[in-house]
C-alpha cells in the first residue's frame, strides 16, 4: 500500500522536463555543457552563464543547494571534462535537489586561478552563506555579492589557503599544558 500522494513510478529525469538539445525553452542554458554521469545530470555551467543558471534550477523545482565545495586541481590539469569545456585550476561543485521531482542535478563551474570569483548563490538558497565562506577561506575562491566574504574556519589575520595543493602550512609549533599533579 502507498501512501496518498506519493508516485509509485520513477519520476522523469530532467532530459525530459528540460531537454538541453532544445534550449529555446531556456536560453540560460545556452553557454552551459551537460553530461549524464551515472543517472544524474551534471552541467558545466560558465562562469557567465553560473547564475542564470542556477536561477532558472530554482525556479523550475531544485529548492536546496545540499552542498557547494571547491575542488583544487593543480596537479590534474588533464583530467577527464566534457567537450567544450575548459579545464582551470579551480572547480566549485554545487549539489541541488528537487524534493517535488525526486531529483538531483550538480553543476561544476570552472574558476580560473586568475581570477577566482563567482557570483554568491546566497540569495537564491540562503543556505549557501556558510558553504561559500568556506571555499573562500580554504580555497581563496570570492562569491561576488556575498553578505559576509570573511574567513569561517581560520583566524582573520591567517595567509593563504590552507587547502589550496599548493600551500605549505610550515612548521607550526606544538605547546603542551603541564601536566596535572597528582589528584
Amino acid at each position: 500500500m502507498t501512501p496518498e500522494g506519493v508516485a509509485t513510478e520513477p519520476l522523469s529525469d530532467l532530459k525530459e522536463l528540460t531537454d538541453p538539445t532544445d534550449l529555446t525553452e531556456l536560453p540560460e542554458l545556452a553557454g552551459s555543457t551537460w553530461a549524464n554521469v551515472l543517472g544524474r545530470w551534471v552541467i558545466f555551467p560558465s562562469r557567465e552563464t553560473y547564475l542564470p543558471l542556477a536561477g532558472t534550477l530554482r525556479r523550475i523545482g531544485f529548492e536546496l543547494c545540499s552542498d557547494l565545495c571547491g575542488v583544487d586541481y593543480l596537479r590534474d590539469a588533464a583530467r577527464r571534462l566534457p567537450e567544450g569545456v575548459e579545464p582551470q585550476r579551480f572547480e566549485v561543485v554545487v549539489n541541488l535537489t528537487s524534493f517535488a521531482r525526486r531529483e538531483r542535478v550538480r553543476l561544476r563551474a570552472q574558476v580560473p586561478e586568475s581570477d577566482p570569483v563567482l557570483p554568491t548563490l546566497f540569495h537564491l538558497w540562503p543556505g549557501t552563506e556558510a558553504m561559500e565562506r568556506e571555499v573562500f577561506d580554504m580555497f581563496g575562491i570570492r562569491f561576488e555579492g556575498h553578505p559576509d566574504m570573511t574567513r569561517i574556519l581560520m583566524p582573520e589575520d591567517w595567509e593563504g589557503h590552507p587547502l589550496r595543493k599548493d600551500y605549505s602550512p610550515g612548521r607550526v609549533p606544538v605547546q603542551f599544558k603541564e601536566a596535572p599533579g597528582p589528584r
